[in-house]
């Protein structure tokens, strides 16, 4: 819809340029919102008949198939734990290794395959990423904010934990590029917050700040120097497995030790997520009030603020601990800190506020909803980035994604697009057949996750590589992109120091026109593009487990039965024909087949094999 402004004075009518709305999201384990700039106000957006602006981080399918978020997925947590994820943030960007200390402890089924690829959840006969799962979050949120402002919303700033890693960050841009969001920043939740309590706006303003940001699974501290409209992380620290969530887990265990439960009825998912709702109701209660009850099948349950206070104490002492090592890698005096802000959920425990401003010596600041803080300073950012604020420093940026293609033909990104430059990153390698000596780097400029759909920049050969296995060699392959827009590109193998360079420019032959092309194809292939590289990942992931499994078979031939031999090759034979013409989910439907059965038959090998190496030998 065009708008117009009428001059008063001369009666004239003049077409208003319409600027495209960049929303701000806050992207949270427990909860996530959206806000945006009303009248020059971060302002967080809610549909009409919401009650309250927090989207619940849940998300729920049904038999069918069908998706829900937020407040209707949170009133299924009970009778349908098993299709209802909650804390996905938790698993953006992990590894079954990762989070093997709390996969016990969801409702939900997380694949475990004793392997450093990443997490998987099941939904029935489904399996899904945290990304597709992040993306069904992004979704009810750009639909929230499309109902409020009447608009369509195609650009965004998503928020990340400061310590986020590449993994974890490339992760959270993936979900928004899938929920149809052109991601134009992912923005710090320490630098967001300081944003919001307008931290920074002006130029003359030089300050220290501590923001403590305590959600409800992860927590942070960072200490900040604002210089003329420049936000500089001093340090940062943190535990992604520390939150509102670990509050909880200490009443659920203060109340079963108390009352006697057997420990396996947490195995019921629908007993384990009622104690659990309870256990977060009770926190939010003992906030304001001295105790909080309630009866299940004829058992009271109870909980005083003071055995709160005292069950949580060395939760709380370990973020303290964790801020001391944050004030002591900043290298500043305590002294120096101007203000705390605090950020998150979990920081309204009173003991928490008492025990930062005693660390600190000085109240904490929380006169903003610690709850809405970071999505509200996202929303400035993303102000900033519309060009409204013209006050505010903006470091020059990588228009496009630089990367590597790996195997079966996909993008493997290594400077993602809107990075500061200059910039360096890198990641490490491998090899994929045994003996190769040599490894031909191909170097993509795009946004697409297939290096057929971008921009080919150049490709190089690393020759020279001692022969070994495959996996064995271990290749560093280094960006370095200079304010110019020149990218060097370096490879190297650890174990030989055998090397090479290239020196590419980056955005030669690409106009302003063709990267806005790139970056609107992208969106619109989202879908598809993530549903090809997952079923690429899939097929990679399955010859892995299918070629380990015959080394396996012969490895072991001598400890296994003619049945288990016929049993593990008719599980092999099966995962080779899903990866010829079976979809993703057929594909780690017959892994985890396999998995399953050869589990105890590696795990009795392994035993054998202990024995065999220790016979005659004295202990």
């Amino acid at each position: 819809m065009a708008k117009f402004s009428i001059n008063l004075k001369d009666g004239s009518v003049k077409q208003e340029e319409e600027k495209d709305i960049i929303v701000g999201i806050d992207l949270g384990t427990t909860n996530s919102l959206v806000a945006y700039i009303n009248e020059g106000q971060p302002e967080i957006l809610r549909t009409p008949t919401a009650s309250k602006a927090l989207v619940p981080s849940i998300v729920h399918f049904d038999e069918s198939g069908s998706v829900v978020v937020g407040d209707a997925a949170k009133e299924m947590l009970i009778s349908a734990p098993e299709r209802t994820i909650y804390s996905v943030k938790r698993l953006l960007g992990k590894s079954y290794t990762d989070i093997s200390e709390i996969k016990d402890l969801l409702g939900y089924t997380i694949i475990d395959e004793d392997e450093d690829t990443l997490v998987k959840i099941k939904v029935g006969d489904r399996y899904y990423s945290p990304i597709e799962l992040s993306a069904e979050i992004l979704r009810e949120l750009k639909r929230v904010a499309e109902s409020r402002l009447e608009a369509k919303i195609e650009k965004a700033v998503i928020t990340v934990p400061a310590y986020f890693n590449d993994s974890q960050r490339q992760a959270t841009r993936d979900a928004g590029k899938l929920a149809g969001l052109d991601v134009l920043r992912i923005v710090n939740e320490p630098t967001a917050a300081s944003l919001a309590y307008g931290i920074g706006t002006s130029r003359e303003q030089a300050e220290t700040i501590a923001v403590y940001d305590l959600g409800g699974g992860t927590f942070d501290i960072s200490i900040l120097e604002i210089q003329d409209g420049i936000f500089e992380v001093l340090a940062t620290n943190g535990d992604t497995f520390l939150g509102g969530d670990d509050f909880d887990r200490a009443i659920i265990d203060y109340w079963m030790e108390t009352y006697s439960i057997p420990a396996q009825l947490l195995e019921d998912k629908a007993f384990g997520q009622m104690i659990r709702l309870q256990a977060e109701e009770a926190k939010k209660t003992l906030s304001s009030s001295s105790e909080y009850s309630f009866s299940f099948e004829n058992q009271e349950f109870s909980i005083t603020k003071e055995t709160f206070e005292s069950i949580i104490s060395p939760l709380v002492d370990k973020t303290l601990e964790i801020c001391r090592r944050c004030i002591e890698d900043a290298d500043i005096e305590l002294s120096s800190i101007d203000q705390v802000v605090m950020v998150g959920g979990s920081t309204r425990v009173p003991l928490v506020k008492e025990v930062v401003a005693k660390l600190f010596k000085k109240e904490v600041n929380d006169t903003i909803d610690p709850d809405q803080v970071v999505a509200l300073g996202a929303a400035v950012q993303a102000d900033i980035l519309a060009g409204n604020r013209k006050d505010m420093l903006l470091l020059d940026i990588t228009p496009l994604s630089l990367g590597i293609e790996t195997m079966g033909g996909l993008m493997d990104t290594i400077i993602p697009r809107n990075s500061k430059v200059p910039a360096k990153a890198g990641r490490q390698y491998t090899t994929s057949v045994d003996g190769q000596t040599k490894l031909k780097v191909a170097v993509y400029q795009g946004e697409r996750d297939l290096v057929k759909d971008n921009r080919k920049l150049g490709e190089f050969v690393l020759s020279g590589i001692p022969p070994m296995a495959a996996g064995m060699p271990k290749i560093d392959i280094k960006f370095i992109l200079d304010a110019d827009g020149i990218l060097r590109v370096k490879a190297s193998e650890t174990r030989s120091n055998v090397q090479t360079e290239v020196q590419i420019k980056s955005q030669y032959g690409i106009s302003e026109e063709e990267m806005a092309l790139m970056l609107k194809d992208s969106l619109v292939n989202a879908q598809q593009d993530m549903d090809q590289r997952a079923l690429i990942e899939a097929q990679n992931e399955g010859k892995n487990v299918a070629l380990h499994s015959e080394k396996f078979i012969e490895q072991n031939a001598a400890i296994l039965s003619s049945e288990e031999v016929k049993t593990l090759k008719s599980h092999i034979g099966t995962l080779r024909s899903q990866i010829e013409s079976g979809t993703k989910d057929d594909i780690n439907g017959a892994m985890d087949a396999l998995n399953a059965y050869s589990t105890p038959l590696a795990q009795r090998a392994l035993d054998h094999n202990i024995a065999v190496a220790l016979k005659g030998k004295d202990l």
